[in-house]
């Protein structure tokens, strides 16, 4: 089993890594590197569907966020 610090940390590395070799020179990669904002977006969106399902309030989401329950549920409220 993969622990969540592990896997972020490797994810990072991953981005950092392909934000450097587009920097080297590979302009076509720029727009997938975009997107991959989007991807994240989704990821996080639906990682805070799957919070607010097992029951965490807006304060515990906002909390780990570092943004208030009220930006969280502004931000996410939509999705429950």
């Amino acid at each position: 089993m993969v622990e969540n610090d592990d896997y972020a940390a490797f994810t990072r590395r991953i981005l950092a890594a392909h934000g450097r070799r587009i920097a080297r020179g590979d302009i076509e990669g720029l727009a997938t590197l975009a997107a991959l904002a989007d991807d994240i977006d989704q990821a996080l969106t639906n990682a805070v569907t799957g919070l607010r399902g097992a029951g965490y309030s807006w304060a515990e989401i906002g909390e780990r966020l570092g943004i208030s329950r009220q930006a969280a549920h502004q931000r996410f409220g939509l999705i429950r």
